[in-house]
């Protein structure tokens, strides 16, 4: 017992010392960094996300990009990669989460939203003076062609000296404010009966016992210099306005719903408004102001609400 007592104080300072050289502390790992971005706010349907990572053990080994929440589910084009494109996406809020993994398998991550908000609603208002692009054909005997600084346009059908004559109105106005890919939301156009007609029996614009009109989108285009009764251009059926007959000498046309044509117009191409009578039978007559007509508020005028892109 003696002998144990004596060598108990060594055999713990060779325990400590054994100890004390074989404890190693353990590496102070930190997860990677990420970073997906600021938030976006937009009009469109698609997103660019960015996101990067930063590592504090090697390299970054890894991304992934998925959705949160959101009132659908985009398409996430390459959910794999630091910057990727987003399609497909409708108004409301998203949060996307952005992953990054580094080479021990340590991951971080981080969140970004994107508010899909309603693309701007447009007025555009047209009423133009001298409008170049304004005026009528002409049909009689063997004479044709085109008028465009006079004061009126009409659909009409009479005589001269006898002679059977046919008139069609032709009316295109400027519509190039409006941005490409917008969508029409409506569209109204006025007309204003001319007090002082220069056509059909000239007293009253509005003449004879069946003056209804078609309001045809122009479907070709035309040149206000070249162009007569025997090369007008083609007017497109579908869609066009059937404005009734009236025994009413003046009848202004007011916002006439022409949303179906000029919605045709910015996907087709702007031609215009034909204006002719649906039975060109003689002495029938709708008279209108043309844009050189001494009145102003007289002059054609076309109201376009839209939403842009």
């Amino acid at each position: 017992m003696r002998l144990l007592r004596a060598a108990l104080p060594a055999l713990l300072s060779a325990a400590v010392f054994f100890t004390s050289c074989t404890k190693e502390d353990a590496p102070d790992l930190h997860p990677p960094e990420a970073n997906a971005g600021d938030a976006q706010i937009t009009q469109k349907d698609s997103v660019t996300l960015t996101g990067t990572g930063k590592s504090y053990n090697g390299k970054i080994k890894g991304y992934l990009w998925s959705l949160i929440s959101g009132p659908n589910r985009p398409v996430i084009a390459t959910e794999g990669a630091p910057i990727t494109k987003v399609y497909g996406l409708t108004r409301g809020s998203y949060l996307f989460q952005f992953m990054v993994t580094d080479s021990l398998g340590l991951t971080g991550v981080d969140t970004v939203s994107v508010t899909v908000t309603k693309a701007p609603i447009d007025t555009l208002s047209l009423r133009p003076s001298n409008n170049p692009t304004e005026g009528f054909i002409y049909m009689v005997r063997n004479d044709q062609g085109m008028i465009v600084d006079v004061a009126e346009f009409s659909g009409c059908a009479w005589t001269i000296d006898g002679d059977y004559v046919a008139i069609r109105g032709l009316l295109k106005f400027d519509m190039s404010a409006i941005p490409a890919g917008a969508h029409i939301i409506s569209a109204k156009m006025s007309i204003y009966s001319n007090p002082d007609p220069h056509n059909g029996d000239l007293i009253h614009p509005n003449a004879g016992p069946n003056n209804s009109l078609y309001i045809s989108r122009i479907a070709s285009n035309w040149n206000p210099g070249t162009t007569n009764w025997t090369n007008q251009p083609a007017t497109a059926t579908t869609g066009r306005i059937e404005i009734p007959h009236t025994d009413q000498s003046m009848l202004d046309l007011v916002d006439i719903d022409v949303t179906s044509l000029v919605s045709s117009m910015q996907t087709n191409g702007n031609y215009g408004f034909m204006i002719q009578l649906q039975n060109e039978v003689t002495y029938n007559s709708r008279i209108f102001c043309s844009s050189k007509f001494n009145d102003f508020t007289k002059h054609p005028k076309l109201v376009i609400v839209y939403e842009g892109q």
